[in-house]
C-alpha cells in the first residue's frame, strides 16, 4: 500500500508523471483508483479509465507523445496514425515504447504471414547482409534466378496458372502491378500496332497500388482525385457483373487486372463463374488476364494462390504477388506465361533494386516456407476458428454484424455501422484489427496463428464490441 500511496501522490503532485504507462503496468492500478478519489474531475476520470483499458492510448504526456512531437514536422503527412509507437514484435504480438503488448490480427497488412522477427528469416537476413546485399541488375547473383525459379516451379506445383513460365522481381505491390500492365500494354501494341489495342479494365472496389498506372486501375476517387487526371485507357466494371462483361472486355482491351479476392475494398470474393468468364472473353479479344494477389495469395487461402481451386479455364496470363513475399522485407514479384514473356525484349523494363541478392534469398526462403502443406492446412483449421466466433458475435449482435466473407485468413466480418470505434476499443484492450471496404473488420493474422491466440483475439474484440454496442 505504501507504494500505492507514494504512486498517487506522484499522479496528484506532478503535471510530468507519465499516467498512462505507469497505470497501465496494473502493478498499483487499484490502489491508485481507489485513493484519487479527491482529484479534478478530469484528471480522476483519465486515472480510471487508464485502469480499466490495459492499453489505453498514450496521453499526451507520455514518451510516446513526445516522440511522435519530436517527429512529425519531419514526415509528409500521408498517414493519419493513432498514438501507439510500436518498437519490438514478435510471432503474432507487438510491443509499443510504453512496453505495452499488443495481439496483431493485422499482420502489417497481410505481410507478416510467418509472424513478426522470424528467427530463420533474421538470421538468413544477417547472414546475407554480410554477404552481398546489392549488384543492380548488371549483373547476375545466385538468388534473383533462383526464387524465380522457385515462385514459378511452387506455382506450377500448386495446381495454379498452369501457364506459369517467368517471373520479374521488384520491390512492391505497385511496382508488380506496373509491371503487369506495362507488359499487356506491350501485348496490345503487338497485337494491334496502330495503338488502338491499349485499353486497360478493372473492377470498382479494387486496390491494385498508389504510383499512376496501378492507381489508375484502382477507381476509387479518394484515391485517384487529387491527382487526376489519370493514366488514360482504363475501364471499369463491376465483381461478379457476368452480363456486363462482352462490353467491358473489347477489341480494344489489352488486360484485365483483378483480385480474386478484393482485399482492401472489403473482402469481396471473385466467383468461379465469373473468373471462367472473364478467361473466356480475354482469349476471344486477345487481351491479357492479371491476377492481382498481392494480399490474398501465398498461401492466405489455404493454398498457395487463391485461385489455385480453380480450373484451368480461369488461370491468369499474368500473376503479381508482394506482401508476404517478404514478410515485412520490400519485394513484390511478377510472374508471367510464354505467351507475355516472349513479347518482353532487353530494355522494356527494369528495377535498380528488384531482386537484390538480400531481397531474393529471405524471399527464397518465405516461399518455401509458405508453400508448406502442413502450414497451408493449418490456415484452413484456423479459418474455422474464426468462423465459429463470428458466428457467435452474429448471434449476440444481428443487427450489427450483416455478413461474413473471405476464405482462409483473410476475413471480412461487414457492420451495418462504424467499424472504427471497434478498431478503437480493441486496440486499448490489446488486439490489432483494421478495417476495409465500408464499414468492414478486415481479419489478415499471420499464418502461424495459434488457436489459444485467435480465442484470445476474439474474447478481446468481443469486448471491445460490447463497450461500443451496449453502451446504454
Amino acid at each position: 500500500m505504501a507504494a500505492g500511496r507514494s504512486l498517487c501522490r506522484c499522479l496528484a503532485t506532478s503535471r510530468t508523471c507519465r499516467i498512462a504507462p505507469r497505470i497501465a503496468s496494473r502493478l498499483y492500478a487499484s490502489q491508485a483508483t481507489a485513493a484519487t478519489s479527491n482529484l479534478p474531475g478530469g484528471l480522476k476520470d483519465a486515472i480510471e479509465r487508464e485502469a480499466s483499458l490495459p492499453n489505453s492510448d498514450p496521453p499526451s504526456d507520455s514518451q510516446t507523445a513526445r516522440l511522435v512531437n519530436d517527429q512529425m514536422p519531419f514526415m509528409v503527412p500521408t498517414y493519419v496514425r493513432p498514438p501507439p509507437m510500436f518498437h519490438k514484435g514478435e510471432g503474432c504480438y507487438l510491443w509499443d515504447v510504453e512496453n505495452r503488448r499488443y495481439l496483431d490480427f493485422t499482420a502489417g497488412i497481410a505481410v507478416n504471414a510467418l509472424g513478426h522477427c522470424d528467427p530463420e528469416m533474421a538470421r538468413l537476413m544477417a547472414q546475407q547482409a554480410q554477404t552481398l546485399i546489392h549488384t543492380s541488375n548488371l549483373y547476375h547473383n545466385p538468388w534473383t534466378g533462383a526464387l524465380s525459379k522457385l515462385l514459378v516451379e511452387k506455382t506450377l506445383e500448386s495446381g495454379a496458372m498452369h501457364t506459369a513460365s517467368k517471373a520479374f522481381i521488384c520491390n512492391s505491390g505497385s511496382e508488380a502491378n506496373e509491371a503487369a500492365i506495362k507488359f499487356a500494354r506491350k501485348v496490345g501494341k503487338m497485337l494491334d500496332e496502330s495503338g488502338a489495342k491499349h485499353e486497360i479494365v478493372s473492377f470498382h472496389n479494387s486496390f491494385h497500388g498508389r504510383t499512376m498506372g496501378s492507381l489508375s486501375a484502382t477507381p476509387n476517387p479518394k484515391y485517384q482525385k487529387p491527382f487526376s487526371p489519370m493514366v488514360p485507357g482504363f475501364r471499369y466494371g463491376n465483381l461478379n457483373d457476368l452480363s456486363a462483361i462482352p462490353d467491358l472486355v473489347t477489341q480494344n482491351t489489352c488486360g484485365v487486372i483483378i483480385e480474386p479476392i478484393q482485399g482492401e475494398g472489403g473482402v469481396n470474393v471473385a466467383t468461379e463463374e465469373f473468373l471462367i468468364a472473364l478467361r473466356k472473353r480475354c482469349d476471344e479479344v486477345g487481351a491479357v488476364l492479371i491476377y492481382d494477389e498481392i494480399q490474398c495469395g501465398l498461401s492466405r487461402t489455404g493454398q498457395l494462390w487463391a485461385h489455385a481451386a480453380l480450373p484451368k479455364e480461369a488461370h491468369p496470363d499474368i500473376l503479381t504477388t508482394a506482401k508476404a513475399l517478404g514478410n515485412g522485407f520490400p519485394i513484390g514479384a511478377t510472374i508471367v506465361n510464354e505467351a507475355v514473356a516472349s513479347k518482353i525484349v532487353t530494355g522494356d523494363h527494369g528495377t535498380t533494386f528488384g531482386g537484390n541478392p538480400l531481397g531474393s534469398r529471405l524471399a527464397y526462403y518465405i516461399l518455401s516456407r509458405l508453400s508448406d502443406p502442413e502450414l497451408q492446412t493449418n490456415v484452413l483449421k484456423m479459418e474455422q476458428v474464426f468462423r465459429q466466433h463470428f458466428e457467435r458475435l452474429r448471434q449476440r449482435y444481428p443487427n450489427v454484424i450483416t455478413e461474413v466473407r473471405g476464405k482462409g485468413l483473410i476475413l471480412g466480418l461487414q457492420l451495418s455501422q462504424n467499424a472504427t470505434p471497434i478498431v478503437t476499443a480493441a486496440r486499448e484492450r490489446g488486439l490489432l484489427v483494421i478495417t476495409c471496404g465500408t464499414n468492414t473488420l478486415r481479419f489478415v493474422p499471420p499464418l502461424v496463428i495459434t488457436e489459444e491466440e485467435i480465442n484470445s483475439g476474439m474474447k478481446i474484440l468481443e469486448e471491445a464490441m460490447q463497450s461500443v454496442f451496449e453502451k446504454a
